[in-house]
């Protein structure tokens, strides 16, 4: 498919993810890297306790705060 059809396409709105190669798609800045850190206990059971009360893992709790942070230090 040449690009100006798919442009013309995707503009009127047609379903264009017939034409589109799936299998290798990426999000941008997503790619994962694992990492070690050592937490003192209390620091692990305040993070526990406060991932249960919203209902998500440690491991959320713990990128969605850094996130966060890391977000008010760029600004």
């Amino acid at each position: 498919m040449k690009a100006k059809k798919f442009d013309r396409d995707f503009d009127s709105g047609k379903d264009i993810t017939g034409s589109i190669d799936l299998s290798k798609i990426q999000r941008p800045n997503q790619k994962q890297k694992r990492v070690n850190v050592d937490f003192p206990t209390w620091m692990i059971e305040s993070l526990d306790k406060e991932a249960s009360r919203l209902g998500v893992t440690r491991q959320s709790i713990i990128k969605v705060w850094l996130a966060e942070r890391l977000e008010q230090s760029a600004h």
